[in-house]
């Protein structure tokens, strides 16, 4: 069976105002680029049967889907959501198994269309936002062209068929003429963008069968995972208790055996293994009290999410302010995810950040908890295989939950975490309120 290949996680890019006609711009020249795809794809196709086409698709195709991505990370600064990539992952390796699985996928052939689709109408949405933009540029400092530029230049408008010779003066009344393309533009110039991203996203974005099968591909990820990470933290909790406090106590019952036979003929001796047998149960116990609190804080149990947090902050070495706004107590098993993911951020934090100050933010709405750590430290942060960051985000998705991370270099770092939490599981307790 095939799967899908879904990309990671990251913020869709954000345009500011004044850059999105030159973004424009930029898109319009690509629509007209993609003609060339469009060609060699479609020409490509037919030349398989004399084996011609196996390299050429070889080569074209995959730089359709790399035009296609950067299109699609395009397009999710101007929607605010991320076009997923929908592409199947062949099931074995092999150029045929690839070629094979590439051919069949619907995805390759919306791809191709979406090149025809978008040097036609997509061209013409981006060139029309730009156009308007420039239009409304030109004419607010024309009375200024006019002024600098020779007669015969910029003085007649429109060929001089509306209007006469303008001199710098008369040139003034198209400003006017600027100000209502700027307001057009201003209006209609972002909304053509989207409608474009729009048209994209219903073409490169996965159809509803692929939404279900990445739906799918992730749960089944996620379940591997959970069972792989519940396995190996029972098999820590083995090692901890047979190298900690097994071995301790076991210390202890012999120290209690020679203090028994020695208490009669040497009192003293009997006497130091007794206080080393009371220092091992000491340590024992401490050992059974760290090792519980790494299951199932008593902390989170008795004070809350709110009071946990908040005992966490006050053992980072540095500021850290809490911000807790969450009408209740949510589910034992959403709290614990939610208190384990905050402390591994804070001791990234605290490793890697450099950071004189944090800050944690935890808010309930729209059905999700929202959890955003954050430092001033030096940035550089990623989801790396076998890091901190990778253990959250695994633990999160056992809920279903997500992981963004926005780390610069140079900071700051935020980590922003979502965890769905009914608004009628939440508990009003009195062990919710701020610790």
């Amino acid at each position: 069976m095939t799967t899908l290949q879904n990309a990671t996680s990251a913020p869709p890019l954000r345009f500011p105002r004044l850059a999105q006609p030159f973004v424009a711009l930029g898109l319009a020249v690509l629509a007209e680029i993609g003609i060339a795809f469009f060609v060699l794809n479609v020409v490509s196709v037919p030349l398989i049967a004399v084996w011609v086409g196996i390299p050429m698709l070889l080569v074209f195709v995959p730089c359709v889907r790399w035009f296609a991505n950067c299109h699609r990370t395009i397009m999710s600064g101007f929607l605010g959501v991320r076009i997923q990539r929908p592409y199947r992952k062949p099931p074995m390796p092999g150029m045929l198994m690839w070629l094979r699985t590439t051919l069949s996928d619907p995805a390759t052939w919306r791809d191709i269309a979406w090149l025809l689709v978008n040097a036609v109408i997509g061209f013409t949405l981006n060139l029309l936002s730009f156009v308007l933009f420039v239009a409304s540029v030109f004419y607010l400092i024309y009375p200024f062209l006019v002024w600098v530029t020779p007669a015969g230049v910029f003085d007649e408008p429109f060929g001089g068929a509306i209007l006469p010779t303008l001199t710098p003066l008369t040139a003034f009344m198209m400003v006017p003429l600027g100000l209502v393309a700027f307001l057009i533009w201003s209006a209609a110039g972002e909304r053509l963008l989207r409608a474009n991203a729009f048209l994209a996203k219903s073409l490169l974005g996965p159809t509803e069968n692929a939404q279900l099968a990445i739906r799918v591909r992730e749960l089944a990820e996620s379940r591997a995972e959970t069972v792989d990470t519940q396995a190996a933290e029972l098999r820590r909790i083995e090692r901890d208790l047979h190298d900690g406090a097994q071995a301790r106590l076991a210390a202890l019952s012999m120290n209690l055996g020679m203090a028994e036979e020695m208490v009669a003929r040497d009192p003293e001796q009997a006497a130091a293994l007794l206080t080393e047998a009371r220092e091992s149960a000491s340590t024992a116990l401490s050992e059974l009290r760290d090792l519980v609190r790494g299951i199932h804080p008593p902390v989170l149990a008795d004070r809350g999410l709110d009071g946990a947090v908040n005992a966490l902050a006050l053992t980072c070495p540095f500021k850290v302010d809490v911000t807790y706004d969450v009408p209740g107590r949510p589910p034992a098993p959403v709290e614990s995810a939610a208190y384990f993911a905050v402390a591994e951020a804070l001791a990234n934090a605290v490793k890697y950040s450099a950071a004189t100050n944090a800050w944690v933010q935890i808010t309930h709405e729209d059905e999700r908890l929202h959890i955003i750590v954050g430092d001033d430290g030096v940035g550089g942060a990623t989801v790396t295989v076998g890091g901190g960051l990778y253990g959250i985000q695994r633990r999160l998705a056992a809920f279903d939950g997500t992981l963004t991370v926005v780390s610069p270099t140079g900071g700051p770092t935020t980590v922003i975490m979502e965890l769905p939490c009914e608004s009628s599981s939440l508990k009003i307790t009195p062990s919710s309120g701020t610790a």
